[in-house]
């Protein structure tokens, strides 16, 4: 994974550098801005083009999620929309599946808190170096079935669906889903995964 140059990122440690989840929310609008005009301050010093989501910007994304202030909080839902956001945003990838990796782990974090199931700390689970089922919960039915519903409207209908996030998915519906099986028709687009 490549990192903003230290230039840029010293020169952006206001605006990006998070002080809550609310405000990594918001530092995630402006990569996800970024993406989709390919102007903005995550971008300056570089080329980026429009509706392109490249490795910077997934190192952007990382580095919003691994800030010391959020460190040890689970991953927020208005985290998760704002990456979902910028999945849809990004036509484009030239990042070495770097993002939907770390997409499907902040779900994972995200669904696994909501859940009451205990998670490690973001820099250990949103790690390229640490494997989702090193930690991720195994069994869906572990997973509360609102999270389950509210993932499932947010792929719904989306154009990017990604395989690690279609994997992380399947895990996760895996055994919740026999309550659900006259359900999941109409919460999963199955095309999609």
């Amino acid at each position: 994974m490549s990192a903003p140059s230290t230039k840029t990122a010293e020169a952006l440690s206001g605006a990006l550098q998070p002080s809550c989840r609310q405000t990594a929310a918001h530092a995630l609008t402006i990569v996800r801005d970024g993406v989709i005009t390919g102007e903005g301050p995550t971008t300056k010093g570089r080329i980026h083009f429009s509706r392109s989501l490249d490795a910077d910007d997934a190192a952007w994304c990382a580095r919003i999620l691994t800030a010391d202030a959020v460190a040890h909080q689970p991953v927020s839902r208005a985290e998760v929309e704002a990456l979902f956001a910028i999945n849809e945003a990004a036509a484009e990838r030239s990042d070495d599946g770097r993002f939907d990796d770390l997409l499907a782990k902040a779900i994972a974090h995200h669904a696994a808190s909501e859940s009451g199931l205990p998670v490690p700390p973001r820099n250990v689970a949103l790690s390229p170096d640490t494997d989702i089922e090193g930690w991720a919960p195994t069994q869906g039915a572990k997973i509360d079935t609102k999270v389950l519903e509210w993932i499932a409207g947010q792929m719904r209908g989306k154009r990017r669906g990604g395989h690690a996030l279609a994997a992380m998915v399947a895990t996760l519906v895996g055994a919740a889903a026999l309550p659900l099986a006259t359900q999941l028709p109409n919460m999963f687009d199955i095309g999609m995964i």
